[in-house]
C-alpha cells in the first residue's frame, strides 16, 4: 500500500555541532557513528531503506535539537536559514520522494514566523517540526503568538517533537537510561502539549493543527482520566477553557506511528481520536523502516482505515 512517513530525521552539515546532543544518547562508538552517517545521508541508504518498505515519500525534518540548543539568537537564525536553504537542495535532487518540514529558531518568534513562510512559499515546505523547548521556553508562551498566526494564516500543520526538558526532572535523577527515547522525551512532549492546551490556545486560534508522533505521547491513553480530574480541579485557572480538554486533542491534535509498532497503541489511538487522526511513520533512522512498514501492513485494522493511516490522512494534512 502507499506510504508517506512524517517524522524522518535527517541532519544538515551545517548543524553538525547541534549532533552532538542527539549521539551522546547512543554510547557506543561505532553505534554513534553509524547513526550519524544515516541522518546525514539523503541519498541511497536512505532511499533503499524507503524502498525495503515499499514507502512512497518521506517529509524530512532536523534532528533533535537543532538550533534551538544554540543560545545566541542570531546564530540560530542564520544557521536555521541555512539548513532549510540545504535541505530544499536536496529534496530538489529527489522531488517525488521527499518533502520537508522547516527548522526554525524558535528564540525569536518573529524571525521564525518569518522563516516559516519563506519556507512554505519558496520551497513548498509543508510545515515545521520544532523540536521541544527552546531554551526552556515552550510554546504556550504568548510571545509565539506571532508565529502561530503565520502557521495559520499559511494552512500548515506544527509538528511537535520531543527533546531533552531544560532541567531533567529530579525523579529521573540517577537513572540516564529513563531520560531521552526511552521514557523523558514523551513525557515533557506530551506535557508541551497540554501546556498549549490548558494556555486556551486552541480557542484563541481554532484552526491551529498540531502533530505529535510517537503515537501520541501517551495522551490518547489518558483522554478519559485528564477530562475527568480536569472537570473537579480547583488549581490554576479551571474553567477558562470553551470545551473538555479532550474535545481539543480530538479537534487540534493528529498523532503519527512513529517509533511505535504496536498493535494495542494503535487501535487506542483510533479509539480515541477516530480514523482521520492517524498517521504513519517510521523514525528513521532511529527506527527501521522495514519494521515500521511490515508491522502497519499487518496491523489489525480495516484496508480502509489502513489507506488513512498509510497516506489519505497524510495527503489532507500536508496538502499534497
Amino acid at each position: 500500500m502507499k506510504k508517506i512517513a512524517l517524522e524522518e530525521a535527517f541532519s544538515a552539515p551545517v548543524l553538525a555541532k547541534y549532533l552532538e546532543y542527539t549521539c551522546r544518547l547512543v554510547t557506543a562508538p561505532a553505534p554513534r557513528a553509524q547513526l550519524k552517517a544515516m541522518l546525514e545521508d539523503l541519498s541511497d541508504r536512505r532511499l533503499a531503506a524507503m524502498d525495503s518498505g515499499d514507502i512512497d515519500l518521506f517529509v524530512l525534518s532536523q534532528t533533535s535539537p537543532g538550533v534551538q540548543a544554540e543560545k545566541d539568537t542570531k546564530t540560530a537564525v542564520d544557521l536555521a536559514r541555512q539548513a532549510n536553504d540545504y535541505l530544499f537542495a536536496q529534496i530538489e535532487l529527489q522531488p517525488s520522494r521527499y518533502k520537508g518540514f522547516a527548522h526554525l529558531a524558535m528564540q525569536d518568534p518573529a524571525a521564525a514566523a518569518r522563516e516559516l513562510e519563506r519556507c512554505v512559499r519558496n520551497y513548498g515546505f509543508l510545515g515545521a517540526l520544532i523540536n521541544g523547548n527552546t531554551n526552556g521556553a515552550y510554546l504556550d508562551d504568548r510571545r509565539y503568538d506571532v508565529f502561530w498566526e503565520k502557521a495559520i494564516d499559511l494552512g500548515v500543520p506544527v509538528y511537535i517533537h520531543p527533546a531533552d526538558p531544560a532541567v531533567q526532572p529530579a525523579v529521573l535523577d540517577g537513572y540516564p537510561e529513563m531520560q531521552g527515547a526511552v521514557w523523558g522525551w514523551s513525557t515533557d512532549n506530551s506535557s508541551h502539549f497540554l501546556r498549549l492546551l490548558f494556555s486556551g490556545i486552541f480557542d484563541r486560534y481554532p484552526e491551529l493543527t498540531i502533530v505529535l508522533g510517537h503515537m501520541g505521547e501517551t495522551l490518547p491513553y489518558f483522554i478519559w482520566r485528564i477530562d475527568s480530574r480536569y472537570a473537579v480541579t480547583t488549581e490554576g485557572q479551571q474553567g477558562k477553557l470553551k470545551k473538555k480538554p479532550s474535545e481539543y486533542i480530538r479537534s487540534n491534535l493528529f498523532v503519527t506511528t512513529t517509533g511505535v509498532c504496536q498493535d494495542s497503541a494503535l487501535l487506542c489511538a483510533l479509539a480515541e481520536l477516530g480514523d482521520d487522526r492517524v498517521l504513519f511513520s517510521v523514525d528513521y533512522p532511529y527506527e527501521e523502516a522495514k519494521t515500521a512498514a511490515d508491522w502497519i501492513e499487518r496491523a489489525p485494522v480495516t484496508e480502509e482505515q489502513r489507506a488513512k493511516i498509510c497516506y489519505r490522512n497524510a495527503e489532507r494534512v500536508l496538502k499534497l
